[in-house]
C-alpha cells in the first residue's frame, strides 16, 4: 500500500504535490524538506566521497525512496534499488533507476541468492527500524547472507549519547546507556501513515551489535560533527 510519505514524494517528482509533507510527533511537528532530502544531486563534498570509497558493486541500496543514490551509482556498477512503497517504485522507475523492485528489507534472504551484493547502502537511518539490538543483529546476519565474503556496508544513525540528539522530534529517552528511540509519524494531504519506530543507536552500541556477526566496524565518520554519523562495516 501507498503511503502519505511515498505518495508525497511521488507527487513532488511529478510536479503535483501543494501541501508540505510533515513529520508528527502527537501535536509537535515540523515540514519535512522534501526538494533537499530526496531530489538533490549526490553530494560533492569529502563525506559523499567517503561513503563512495566503501562501496563496489554489485550494489543493493536499501530503503532507497526517490532513487538518488540509485541515480548516481548506476553508471559506476550494477545497482539494485529496494523500496517496500510501491509509490517510491514508481518513482525511481519515471526517474530513470535501472533496477528498482518493490521488497522488504527484513526479508533479503527470501529474496536474493546468497553472495548476490558486494555491497550494501542503507543510508536515511532505516537501520533503526530493526527496533532493538537483536533485530539489528538479524538483519546483520540476512546482510551477511546476501553479500560476498569481501562484502562491505555503509550504514547511518542518530546517536543519542551525542549533543542535541534528545531536542530532535520524536526522540525518546533509554536508560540503557547508547541506546534510545525515536518515534515518527509522517502527514500528507489529510493522510497519517502509522508510527515508525525507530531504536537509536551509537557507534559503540552498533560496535556490540556485530559481536557474533560476520561484520565489524571499520570507521565512522560524523560529516557534520553532531549526532548524525555514518558508519562502515565490513566482513571479519
Amino acid at each position: 500500500m501507498t503511503s502519505a510519505f511515498g505518495q508525497a514524494l511521488l507527487d513532488h517528482h511529478r510536479g503535483e504535490r501543494e501541501t508540505p509533507l510533515r513529520q508528527r510527533d502527537g501535536e509537535a511537528s515540523k515540514v519535512h524538506p522534501v526538494e533537499d532530502f530526496y531530489f538533490g544531486g549526490f553530494p560533492d563534498e569529502p563525506a559523499a566521497d567517503w561513503v563512495r570509497s566503501w562501496l563496489d558493486g554489485p550494489l543493493l541500496d536499501l530503503g532507497a525512496g526517490a532513487g538518488r543514490d540509485a541515480l548516481h551509482f548506476r553508471d559506476r556498477f550494477e545497482t539494485v534499488a529496494l523500496d517496500v512503497d510501491p509509490a517510491l517504485v514508481t518513482l525511481m522507475d519515471e526517474r530513470g533507476v535501472a533496477d528498482a523492485r518493490r521488497g522488504d528489507m527484513f526479508a533479503l534472504p527470501e529474496q536474493f541468492e546468497r553472495d548476490r551484493f558486494r555491497s550494501v547502502l542503507c543510508i536515511g537511518t532505516q537501520l533503526g527500524l530493526s527496533k532493538s539490538m537483536q533485530g539489528l543483529r538479524s538483519l546483520l546476519a540476512d546482510l551477511a547472507h546476501v553479500t560476498t565474503a569481501d562484502g562491505t556496508v555503509v550504514v547511518d544513525g542518530y546517536d543519542p549519547t551525542y549533543e542535541g540528539a534528545a531536542d530532535m522530534l520524536g526522540f525518546r529517552a533509554d536508560p540503557t546507556p547508547g541506546l534510545a528511540f525515536r518515534v515518527v509519524t509522517y502527514e500528507y494531504g489529510g493522510r497519517l501513515d502509522p508510527t515508525l519506530l525507530f531504536r537509536l543507536v551509537s557507534p559503540d552500541r552498533l560496535r556490540e551489535a556485530t559481536t557474533g556477526t560476520d561484520w565489524h566496524v571499520a570507521d565512522v565518520r560524523r560529516p557534520h560533527d553532531a549526532y548524525y554519523y555514518r558508519a562502515a562495516l565490513e566482513k571479519a
